[in-house]
This record gives C-alpha cells, structure tokens and sequence, in this order.
C-alpha cells in the first residue's frame, strides 16, 4: 500500500510517527508532505522522517486562504509522482480536495468541534472521518470512532516512557518542583472565536505558580518581555518528558492540556471553546478543568486550591490509571483500519 501523509502542525508529527513506522515495517510505501509551522520541520528531522515541503504557514484570512490554494496545488504534484493508495491527515482540507479531484481516498484524523468552516467543507470530500468517541460534532459523511485521543497515538505507555534524565537538558533537576505555562498564537481560521488571556492575567497566572516551584512558558508566538526569561529552552523533540513530570500546566492549550492528561499531569485550560476530549477529560477523570475567559477568577481560585490538598501528581497519577484502563493505543487502531480498509503490502 502507497499512504501519503500530510502535515500541517507540528502535533500532526507527534501522532503520525509512529504510524509511518509500524507501516514502514510491514512493508508499506509511505511519503510526508509538509507544511512548516513552528517546530514541525525541526521534529521531522530530528525523528528523521524524510518529507517535501510544500507550504509555510501563513497568516489572515487571505494568507491562509492563499496558502491552502499553493499547497493543494503543489500536493497534486507530489501525488502525480508517488500514486498513493490513500492519503491521510489531521484537518485535511488539501487531502480532501486533492483527493476528491484525483479519486484518491482521503482519510481525515480531527478531534476539533468547533473549526466549523474547515470541516463543513473538508469532510463530505472525505473517504472517512475518524475522531475520538467523545467528539461532539456532526460528520457529514463516513464517520469512523475510536476510544481514546489523538495524544494516545504517541503519549500511550507502548509508545512513550518518561525519561526523567531527559529534564537536565532543559536547566532541571530530577527532584525540582516545576510548573509550565502554554500559550498559543491565535491564527488559525478556528481560533477566530478565541479571545485569549490578558497580559495582566499571563502575569498572575506564572506569580501564582512561581509559589510553589519555578514556572516555564512554552508558547507558539512572542512571549511578554516581563515573562521572556522563563521561555522553555532545551530540545523540541523532548517536550513530553518535560510535560510528564510538571506539578501541572495551565494554558490556552487544549492539545498540550489533553497532553498533560493522558501523562498523569492536571491540566488547567483557558480558553473560549472546549473540545470534547477535554470534555471527557474533565467528566470522566478530573485531569482537565476547562475555563472561559470569563471564568478566569475561577480559574485562578483553581490553581491556588490545586496546591491547598492532595498532591497534584498523586491525584493525577491514580486518575490516569483509570483513564489508560479505558483507552486504547490509537497508533494500533490506525494500522488496523488502514489494512482493512485499504488492503495489505
């Protein structure tokens, strides 16, 4: 079988790696196109994973749109050359499209509710759909689920053990209380609803942490000068051993907050719209605790009361025995329906 795999964000790396491996190995022809946002060129590399850059990230609503006209073009190209069998993606507008034009089914991973344009127009194109069971969309067209998230397709104890010596290379020692801050860079077509915290409130956030251990900020933009100092510094393709042993993290972040859950780490998330993975999450285990905006003096009320009992990690830890004994290992999900929807070697 021929894949194509398109990636568009650096999370998109994380979840497809060890797909493109186990398929590798059973004997599969597998090409990545990609797009360069943030780190995503830099972990290809570093996991080395050989790819055809087709398009950088834009930004507006005319970059944007711009950009998926370029790169949908430029994946034709890529697909004239290899053939693919199928093609897959997170998102996946430009699979949808290019495969529809070119009769090549597009399978689509996504797990965001609320993208609305993106999915309105990308799903119906699609071959199938696949989300997480606790996604609380409408799929127009073939809608295929699975038990878990998308970070269990990397974060899964068969695809990832903490290594707490990996936390030197980020300035830490094994035994230091630590916290982290994310932050992202609202650009994309879906956070247009998004309003985003205040500096004020950025500022509170790190002093109320900084109270109970040192605070690092990881963040897709610009970080506040007052708070540039703690930027996380160290190797992007070590993130998650850094995120495993954090007290907690709290940030604009649904996917670093759904990160931190299935790691064992609370996860305190700020932000105008949730997903339903976070949802299920908070519902089901206690690991995330989703606020608005508005919210954000329950919020802050949240981290402090965090500190006030139980240890975090203890609480954590039990939760996420309960949610790994109700999860499944997605990257095995993936290679299942891949070979039975679309044949073997």
């Amino acid at each position: 079988m021929k894949i194509l795999i398109d990636i568009l964000h650096p999370a998109h790396v994380h979840f497809f790696k060890n797909f493109y491996a186990e398929m590798k190995g059973r004997g599969h022809d597998l090409r990545i196109t990609a797009r360069a946002k943030e780190c995503s060129i830099d972990l290809l590399e570093r996991y080395g994973l050989p790819y055809r850059l087709i398009s950088e990230q834009r930004t507006g609503t005319l970059g944007l749109a711009t950009e998926m006209l370029r790169r949908t073009y430029r994946l034709t190209r890529v697909m004239r050359e290899f053939q693919p069998d199928v093609m897959t993606g997170i998102m996946g507008p430009s699979i949808a499209l290019a495969g529809a034009l070119y009769r090549v089914p597009a399978v689509i991973f996504y797990d965001t509710e609320f993208a609305t344009q993106t999915n309105w127009f990308a799903y119906p194109l699609a071959h199938s759909v696949c989300t997480p069971d606790c996604y609380q969309g409408v799929v127009r067209g073939t809608h295929r689920t699975y038990a878990g998230y998308h970070e269990l397709a990397y974060l899964h104890p068969k695809r990832f053990n903490p290594d707490p010596a990996k936390l030197a290379s980020f300035g830490l020692s094994e035994d230091e209380p630590y916290s982290l801050v994310r932050f992202v860079f609202l650009q994309a077509v879906h956070d247009r609803s998004q309003r985003g915290l205040s500096l004020q409130q950025k500022l509170q956030i790190v002093d109320l942490l900084e109270r109970h251990g040192r605070v690092l900020i990881s963040s897709e933009g610009p970080i506040p000068d007052e708070l540039a100092a703690r930027r996380v510094q160290g190797p992007v393709e070590d993130i998650h051993h850094l995120l495993a042993y954090a007290q907690v993290i709290v940030g604009e972040s649904a996917t670093m907050s759904s990160e931190a859950a299935v790691l064992g780490v609370l996860a305190i998330v700020i932000a105008t719209t949730g997903r339903g993975y976070t949802d299920d999450q908070e519902a089901r285990y206690g690991l995330v605790r989703h606020f608005t905006e508005d919210e954000y003096d329950d919020a802050a009320r949240t981290i402090e009361q965090l500190f006030a009992g139980e240890s975090p990690r203890s609480f954590g830890a039990q939760a996420r025995l309960r949610l790994l004994d109700e999860k499944i290992d997605v990257t095995d999900w993936m290679v299942r329906y891949f070979e039975s929807q679309f044949g073997g070697t």
